[in-house]
């Protein structure tokens, strides 16, 4: 397990740590309409300058040779009123979502939408498997050349695909950890988004505790090394990730699938909030990841508007 500074309190504390649910199969009828929800303008935990100065400090770190790499997150919030339900089916609906959906808490207390594109794990057929996320450019065919050629972006997708190895091998009884695919070029909304395959055999003595103390919290968005990054994450981010960045999934009698929470919003009955980020190294430009993280953001604030219906 990873023993690391804490971070700052979630901003949406209405949300618990754990949450779990008994699915049983059912037709749900559709609730809620855009008619009676409303979204007031949204407010920064930090200004673009702030998330400039700390994508800056990181590379001051990286050069020290404390960190190799860190991703560092953003939050931001807007008030609303009536029901959220339809906003979050639309954020939900994203294009390129491998785990889409919502969770709702008793007596809509909080809700989270996931559009989440990246496997945090994945137990099936007897191997573990997971599917790091790294480098972002726009869905368009020069953002396409752009990605394919970039050597920071791949470096940066290395040095995490790595550190996900490493994970895999920390487990009991596991297998050759191996890469099943590297560097594959894959769209999101209106982004391109490398992702790789790394998987390992898996014997059945491996309980879910331990397999979520091995890859928790994901390599993609903390960095390397971990106990490391989280540190800095702890020290420079402003307020806690909250139901970002976590596992949201299923786990079944015979397989487990968690996706990483990235890409997701969590709403409290007052606000709504988001949180968006990438991974720094010591070749990144402070003001291209402040863009990085709003065209990240821009889909869900854009479905939780209305102004696109989760077409590509």
């Amino acid at each position: 397990m990873i023993n690391a500074t804490a971070g700052g309190p979630s901003p949406v504390p209405a949300v618990p740590d754990v949450y779990a649910v008994i699915w049983v199969h059912a037709d749900v009828p559709s609730q809620g309409s855009t008619d009676d929800w409303e979204l007031g303008s949204w407010h920064a935990s930090w200004t673009p300058q702030e998330h400039a100065g700390a994508v800056q400090d990181v590379r001051d770190a990286i050069g020290r040779g404390d960190v190799y790499q860190v991703n560092v997150v953003g939050h931001a919030s807007a008030p609303y009123t009536g029901n959220p339900a339809a906003a979050l089916r639309r954020v939900a609906a994203l294009p390129g979502a491998r785990y889409g959906g919502v969770l709702a808490g008793p007596g809509g207390r909080w809700a989270i939408a996931t559009a989440s594109p990246e496997t945090l794990v994945e137990v099936r057929d007897g191997r573990v498997i997971t599917r790091p996320i790294k480098g972002t450019r726009p869905a368009t065919a020069a953002g396409h050349r752009e990605l394919l050629a970039s050597a920071k972006e791949r470096a940066e997708h290395i040095m995490i695909v790595d550190l996900e190895r490493n994970d895999l091998a920390r487990l009991p009884g596991t297998g050759p950890v191996r890469v099943d695919e590297l560097f594959a070029v894959r769209r999101w909304s209106g982004l391109w988004q490398a992702e790789s395959v790394v998987s390992a055999a898996l014997d059945g003595d491996v309980g879910l505790a331990e397999l979520l103390r091995a890859v928790c919290p994901g390599g993609s968005v903390t960095g390397a090394p971990k106990h490391a990054a989280l540190d800095r994450i702890a020290a420079l981010e402003p307020v806690g990730r909250g139901a970002s960045m976590g596992g949201l999934g299923w786990i079944g009698h015979d397989h487990v699938d968690l996706g990483l929470s990235i890409r997701t919003v969590a709403v409290d009955g007052a606000r709504v909030h988001a949180w968006a980020g990438g991974g720094i190294t010591a070749d990144s430009d402070p003001a291209d990841e402040v863009a990085e993280a709003a065209a990240k953001a821009g889909p869900l604030r854009a479905a939780l508007a209305g102004t696109v219906t989760g077409a590509a």
